[in-house]
């Protein structure tokens, strides 16, 4: 399964980068999603991180399909040597099968979303800061579904296949459910939205909680279904 998984994903992350309309923001975005330097990937590949900068930057013209393949084999080998945790996850992702009354959309972007943009698709107010500045994918889950149905693998399998993610929690009365579920996720997700409430009506101690363990909260009241047309047409 790991074997077949690493493929998939390899192809996955060249197809993406092959494909962008911006090449370099999409191999930056798979590059600090898997904890990456440019320094320890340019070791790898033996080549000046220059190269791997000016990749990202777009000094350089769009990798061809050789150098994409280098660049690709070269993240997934650091992540072998790190105990393959990439990997993995993607592996969940590929078994997890859950059903659409639990999760709303699960996607990934093509490249980082700075959080401000995501937030303004979502129409969320924030109402605790954190040290993240973006995600690369979204997860959007009915809270009382999730909750009450999943087991804590189920629900780790709710971040896809990036953990620099957001979560969407819908059919929020308060925000306390979600708030005391992510105690327990390691990791926790650079954001999380509590959908379908005020932000003068979030538990009083859900700020609190955010800021301690390090991830950015908001509330939302848009409607749904713009909600996830929204997302859908993020990069």
């Amino acid at each position: 399964m790991t074997e077949n998984a690493e493929r998939r994903l390899a192809r996955r992350i060249a197809g993406e980068v092959v494909l962008s309309d911006d090449p370099g923001a999409t191999l930056r975005k798979w590059r600090t999603d898997f904890e990456v330097s440019q320094t320890a990937l340019a070791e790898e590949m033996d080549v000046s991180s220059s190269v791997i900068s000016d990749y990202e930057s777009g000094r350089r013209e769009s990798p061809g399909i050789g150098v994409v393949r280098r660049l690709v084999e070269g993240l997934l080998a650091i992540d072998t040597a790190r105990g393959g945790a990439h990997v993995r996850q993607y592996a969940r992702v590929v078994t997890a099968g859950f059903e659409s009354d639990i999760v709303h959309d699960l996607r990934e972007y093509s490249r980082a979303v700075p959080l401000s943009e995501f937030y303004e698709a979502t129409g969320a107010t924030e109402l605790a800061g954190s040290e993240s500045t973006h995600v690369n994918g979204h997860t959007v889950i009915d809270s009382i579904e999730a909750i009450t149905r999943l087991s804590s693998e189920e629900f780790y399998r709710l971040y896809g296949e990036s953990t620099d993610r957001a979560l969407v929690f819908t059919e929020v009365t308060r925000g306390e459910s979600p708030l005391v579920a992510l105690r327990v996720l390691t990791p926790t997700p650079n954001a999380v939205v509590l959908h379908g409430i005020e932000p003068e009506d979030v538990w009083d101690h859900a700020p609190a909680l955010a800021k301690r363990d390090g991830f950015s909260l908001a509330a939302s009241t848009k409607d749904l279904d713009e909600m996830l047309a929204a997302l859908r047409a993020l990069p």
